[in-house]
Parts: structure tokens; sequence; C-alpha cells
């Protein structure tokens, strides 16, 4: 039950970035950037009820249970079905433009979407 509780963002990394990626408009990034989004998790077992706070009093819950396919939305309110899966301690699920991943780490939700890191060699 690793994952029950609130949580309150502490820190961010590439925000910007990402909001661009699914398409937030700039003037949204910008009132949102230092927002403290609340994530609310209820776990129990493999299921659980994943909701987060936005800014505007706006939110999102995506209910799921481990490794069956289920409805879910994206901030933007596109919906999709997917299947969150249990990577180790990882939970992950593929969004519609990028993969999530969300871990407990150190006592901290630690979410974010893997980003592409392409190494070459000189040939």
């Amino acid at each position: 039950m690793a994952f029950s509780g609130k949580w309150e963002t502490e820190s961010q990394q590439g925000y910007d970035e990402f909001c661009k990626l699914i398409g937030i408009p700039d003037d949204v990034i910008e009132k949102g950037r230092d927002y403290k989004l609340v994530t609310e998790v209820v776990q129990n077992g493999d299921e659980y009820s994943w909701t987060q706070h936005y800014p505007a009093n706006h939110s999102i819950t995506n209910k799921f249970v481990i490794g069956k396919e289920c409805d879910m939305e994206t901030i933007g309110g596109k919906k999709f079905k997917a299947t969150v899966t249990m990577e180790g301690a990882k939970l992950s699920v593929r969004f519609p433009n990028y993969h999530h991943t969300s871990e407990v780490s150190g006592g901290k939700l630690v979410e974010g979407p893997v980003v592409l890191i392409r190494t070459s060699k000189k040939i």
C-alpha cells in the first residue's frame, strides 16, 4: 500500500517541455508552473483510484486494476484505453504521447514520463 495517501508537489523538472508535449497552451503552462499539485491515491491490493487535483478546482480521477485494461483520461480530457502494469515497485502506463511511471522512493512519490535518450557511436 505504498502509494496510498495524499502527495503534494515538492519539485519538478522539465515541466514546460512536458506540458508542451501534451499540448497545454503557454498561458496555462505559466499559470500552473508553481502550483502545488495534490495527488490522492487510494490503493486496495491491485485496485487503485488515482486523483490529481489541478488549479481552478479541476480534478481527474483514473481508476484501474493492475494488468487489466481500463478507461483513462488525460489532463486535457482525452479519453483512452490503457493497461497499468507493475514493473518491480513502479507503476507503468502508456499515455497517448508518453510513457508514465510512478514509484515511491525515499518516502516520496516520484512520477514522470520516460524520455527517449538515444546514444549513437561514430561509424
